[in-house]
């Protein structure tokens, strides 16, 4: 019989892995042997054959349906099955309920065999009649008389991830679960199918070994980072067309804009987090925390583009001339700002710059820092009687100096909250101008620095009273102005943390 580990065996005959890495199939002298592992990480196909549960309870329910959602033909002995087996059946689900209690010759033909026995004594002679047959046994939570364990399961198919914490923490299990669920994108399933489907027609082109681990290195940056649009037949030839090309990679690279939030990392979105972590090169700006920068990966390029008023800051010219240069190389660019990119986040000129360059964009918007601030408060920033209208205005005109061109009517409306951006060095100048256009020097506001932070920061006062309050403390980090009836009052950031603690506790 042929040795199938041989070096002119087809990539079918035996894992990709061992395909792409045709070298030598031998292990390393001196290299590490595996050990320790709790259990075998096994995935069973069970299509069409026969699975026996035995049990009519909500747990034999969960079970039935896991197997029959991997087309097993299972069938479920039970004297009072509860209401959800029946209905399962009666819909049609490659289910069969025999109203009986189960009996050793049931399980003649089967493949797998569960079981929920309350009973020990009943859980070991069910374990004993599948050993007998040779037919791997689970008896819910009795791992004493069972062959194999469930794991927690993230299903995105023909993608599925399962965790197993050898019975030692089945919550940590369900939790490790979620964490994964919120990191993958929303179109892994499409792109996973794409994969199963690509597979031949990739084969049938008898790539060197190279290209094809080229191929499915390109694929997995896409499926990583893709948006909700199912992969086709121009994204295998455009992946393919890049593989092939000779030389550095052909196709240009891309430049994501990206919200940072307003300074706590729990606030990232996961769809930032996973552009983060594919990104070649990040172009940070000055307000981004470490901890988020931490997030990326080890392995990309830091490039601090920061633009502080009243500071030394890189040109808005430069920053964009550097980041066609990195695309143009091929570079996945992560452009990360604070808050939301969009908002006077000078984006317009830089999407603009870039689209004319020809070079691939996106844009994934952060939390904005007031509505960090009003979430640290716990303060709404529209109420249906107090705050019908809600307005952003940056106080930091190109000249540091304030705008000349606001609203101050608009700003003065005792209806509307205003949050003022970048305000802290103009906000004498701001409250005068409210002032001499009839704004209510009683009317609540409030400076928040360093929103969402650990080292928050917020004075209190009205109109009349906050400059001089302001000026006394001297904030020096980023700064928010709050202005509006609804700015009455409000929960402190560490009375808030203090009551999180005490509830995760």
């Amino acid at each position: 019989m042929r040795n199938r580990r041989s070096k002119d065996v087809s990539s079918e005959d035996y894992d990709e892995s061992v395909a792409m890495n045709r070298t030598s199939a031998a292990p390393e002298p001196g290299r590490p042997i595996m050990t320790g592992l709790a259990s075998l990480p096994v995935f069973f196909n069970v299509r069409g054959r026969r699975v026996v549960i035995a049990g009519g309870s909500e747990a034999a329910l969960w079970k039935a349906e896991l197997v029959q959602a991997a087309g097993a033909s299972v069938v479920v002995f039970a004297a009072a099955p509860c209401d959800g087996l029946a209905e399962l059946e009666r819909r049609g689900a490659s289910v069969a309920l025999v109203r009986r209690r189960f009996e050793p010759g049931d399980l003649d033909g089967a493949v797998l065999a569960l079981a929920d026995c309350d009973i020990a004594e009943e859980a070991e002679q069910f374990h004993a009649a599948a050993r007998a047959r040779g037919v791997p046994a689970n008896v819910i939570d009795k791992p004493a008389a069972s062959d194999f364990q469930f794991g927690a399961i993230v299903d995105r198919s023909p993608l599925v991830i399962a965790i197993s914490t050898d019975g030692a923490s089945p919550i940590l299990g369900q939790a490790l679960r979620g964490r994964i669920e919120a990191m993958l994108p929303a179109a892994i399933r499409l792109w996973a199918g794409a994969a199963k489907s690509w597979r031949a027609p990739l084969k049938a082109l008898e790539l060197a070994p190279k290209l094809r681990r080229r191929f499915w290195e390109l694929f997995n940056e896409r499926a990583l980072t893709a948006s909700a649009v199912p992969p086709g037949p121009d994204e295998f030839k455009s992946l393919l067309a890049e593989a092939t090309a000779e030389g550095p990679r052909a196709a240009k690279g891309s430049i994501a804009l990206v919200g940072a939030g307003p300074g706590d990392p729990e606030l990232l979105t996961l769809k930032a987090l996973r552009l983060l972590q594919a990104a070649d090169v990040v172009l940070y700006d000055d307000l981004v925390a470490p901890e988020i920068l931490d997030m990326g990966r080890r392995e990309a390029t830091k490039i601090p583009v920061g633009k502080r008023g009243y500071r030394p800051s890189c040109k808005q010219d430069d920053i964009i001339d550097l980041m066609i240069k990195l695309a143009a190389e091929g570079k996945r660019v992560v452009r990360l700002k604070g808050g939301d990119p969009m908002i006077f986040g000078r984006a317009s000129e830089e999407l603009a710059a870039l689209h004319a360059a020809g070079i691939a964009t996106s844009v994934t918007p952060g939390v904005t820092a007031a509505l960090g601030a009003a979430a640290s408060l716990q303060l709404s920033l529209t109420e249906r009687v107090r705050a019908r209208r809600l307005q952003f205005i940056t106080a930091h005109a190109h000249d540091g100096r304030l705008p000349e061109d606001i609203d101050w009517r608009a700003l003065a409306d005792p209806c509307a909250s205003s949050v003022i951006y970048m305000g802290a060095r103009t906000l004498n100048s701001l409250v005068e101008r409210l002032a001499a256009h009839g704004a209510d020097p009683s009317t609540p506001a409030l400076l928040v620095e360093r929103a969402t932070c650990p080292d928050e920061r917020v004075i209190r006062g009205t109109l009349a009273s906050l400059p001089a309050k302001a000026a006394a403390l001297s904030p020096s980090g980023p700064c928010l102005i709050l202005i509006g009836a609804v700015f009455a009052g409000g929960v402190e950031a560490e009375q808030i943390r203090e009551a999180a603690d005490i509830a995760i506790a």
